[in-house]
């Protein structure tokens, strides 16, 4: 019965490392990532605590599957670790907009960003495109297509 028992949990462990090691490999090719760094170095939980955008560092660094977040401060790096999901931008990190206009991955300005629902959203604005003061027109509509779009591309 011992035997059985270990061999059981052996199994479902190397299940559960499987299962990881997926979900890594699936979000490096559909998460926003430069060289595998999320939100281009800022750091995520300034978004929700200091409601702006602020650069992380190299040295406070933590790996979420497969994603490398950098931090402003030790403090961030711990807040994060408790509870990652809680604050991963929407959509992989990608323009909000434009997964909710035709499901396409689009770069983002870090800088622009709205908190809805205590969730991160991030959007392009370059060449006086600001995208996120067209998601602010038609928001509920956008969010629901951007939803979808995103649950082909990642599930």
């Amino acid at each position: 019965m011992k035997q059985i028992f270990i061999t059981l949990l052996f199994a479902a462990t190397i299940a559960g490392l499987s299962t990881a090691q997926d979900a890594s490999v699936l979000r490096k090719k559909a998460f926003n990532l430069e060289k595998g760094v999320a939100i281009e170095g800022y750091d995520p939980v300034a978004y929700f605590t200091a409601n702006k955008a602020i650069k992380g560092s190299k040295e406070l660094a933590v790996v979420f599957e497969g994603a490398i977040y950098y931090f402003s401060s030790e403090e961030n790096k711990e807040i994060f670790k408790k509870n990652p999901s809680k604050y991963e931008p929407q959509y992989g990190g990608w323009c909000a907009y434009a997964m909710g206009h035709d499901g396409s991955k689009v770069e983002i300005d870090p800088e622009t960003f709205k908190i809805i629902d205590n969730k991160l959203y991030l959007y392009y604005n370059k060449y006086f495109n600001n995208t996120l003061k067209t998601w602010n027109k038609d928001e509920a509509n956008l969010k629901s297509h951007a939803d979808a779009n995103w649950q082909k591309i990642y599930h």
